[in-house]
């Protein structure tokens, strides 16, 4: 396991006051109440290892295959559903959504492999991740991927707790299928839109792996 780049200034601060904090714990508190300078630090290492865990990149073995879409993140799939493209296509696409919470793993990876036709990043409100309202209204950036089998969409979504949305793909790129696409910072969803008549290998409520779990497969 190794700590992502987007964690070095987080974890750096949450070890400045964790450390602070259990300075003046154990200076002021350990001699008349030794029991509550126990618990601020027991509290405090908590949220220490928890925000080292957010920026956690696991050891696993990648899926890569051409013939199909692989999940783009890690967490539970919450939508499955026939919807209307307003930003990009202009058409109907079928929606897969895998809500993230603050204890998943946060990187974001390449759906698959081709060429990045669109980048955008769009401003937005803070909804929670599950409202329906979320994958337009809320922050996001959205990335078109294009290849020989075909065309996809991936939205980072921001929600009530992220509050940055990192991307790293720009139009024009060509990427590779498991490679890194971005990161959200404490906890959202991912859309993908794919095109009608797409095989859906997940299922609702399933909990999948990002570059790991196939989502769907090219007919």
């Amino acid at each position: 396991m190794t700590i992502h780049k987007e964690g070095y200034k987080s974890i750096g601060i949450a070890a400045l006051i964790f450390g602070v904090l259990n300075i003046i714990s154990f200076t002021f508190l350990s001699a008349n109440l030794p029991w509550l300078a126990g618990i601020i630090f027991i509290v405090t290492l908590g949220l220490f290892l928890f925000i080292v865990s957010f920026f956690r990149i696991p050891n696993r073995k990648l899926t890569i295959d051409d013939n199909k879409v692989i999940c783009p993140a890690d967490g539970k799939v919450v939508v499955i559903e026939e919807i209307v493209d307003v930003e990009y296509f202009k058409d109907k696409r079928i929606q897969v959504s895998i809500f993230m919470s603050p204890a998943n793993v946060h990187v974001n990876r390449n759906a698959m492999s081709g060429n990045v036709k669109y980048s955008q990043y769009h401003k937005g409100k803070y909804l929670v991740a599950w409202h329906p309202k979320s994958s337009t209204e809320n922050e996001r950036h959205s990335v078109v991927l294009e290849n020989e089998k075909g065309i996809i969409l991936v939205k980072q979504i921001a929600g009530a707790l992220a509050k940055r949305i990192c991307n790293y793909l720009t139009a024009g790129q060509q990427v590779k299928q498991g490679e890194e696409m971005g990161f959200i910072k404490f906890g959202s969803r991912v859309d993908v839109l794919l095109p009608v008549g797409t095989k859906v290998e997940v299922s609702l409520n399933q909990v999948v792996q990002g570059g790991v779990t196939v989502l769907a497969s090219w007919n």
